[in-house]
């Protein structure tokens, strides 16, 4: 593959994925199908289906990119209740983000964040686990403020936030 093919292969991947977060937003998280997806971004099924094999991949493929950018942030929290409110932060800061967790899907966000290692790092596979259950958790029935939150998070995992 040359560097311009990888070039393209990029950008094409980026505008689908910037077309599935517009349709997250708007139908939620299992609304829009593949044909929906290739329709929105100018494409055939054929093209989307040779850059992502079905729906799932899709969603982990977008969740795998906003995860890195969200890491990007989080990675300056070294302890494990700051990572979890660097989380919300960098989740709440992008609202077309809301349909994954505004809905009754938490699970299968769940799982698909757990697929792209949102919050791994800590070295420690449950612990990872753990937190990225109380920023789901979080997301999913949020407290009435973030000073709520960080108090909750201070008592119950033993360290500052």
């Amino acid at each position: 593959m040359t560097w311009l093919t990888e070039q393209r292969s990029g950008l094409a991947t980026d505008h689908i994925l910037d077309t599935a977060a517009s349709l997250f937003a708007e139908q939620g998280l299992d609304g829009p199908g593949m044909a929906e997806v290739a329709k929105a971004a100018g494409c055939s099924r054929a093209t989307l289906y040779r850059y992502f094999p079905d729906r799932r991949a899709l969603q982990v493929a977008f969740a795998q990119r906003e995860a890195a950018a969200i890491m990007a942030e989080v990675r300056a929290a070294d302890a494990p209740a700051a990572s979890v409110i660097a989380c919300l932060a960098a989740v709440r800061s992008r609202p077309y983000l809301s349909a994954w967790y505004a809905t009754s899907g938490t699970a299968e966000l769940s799982a698909i964040l757990r697929d792209a290692a949102v919050l791994g790092g800590h070295g420690d596979p449950d612990l990872e686990a753990w937190l990225l259950r109380i920023v789901l958790s979080f997301l999913a029935d949020p407290e009435p403020d973030e000073a709520t939150e960080r108090r909750l998070l201070r008592r119950f995992l033993g360290t500052t936030a």
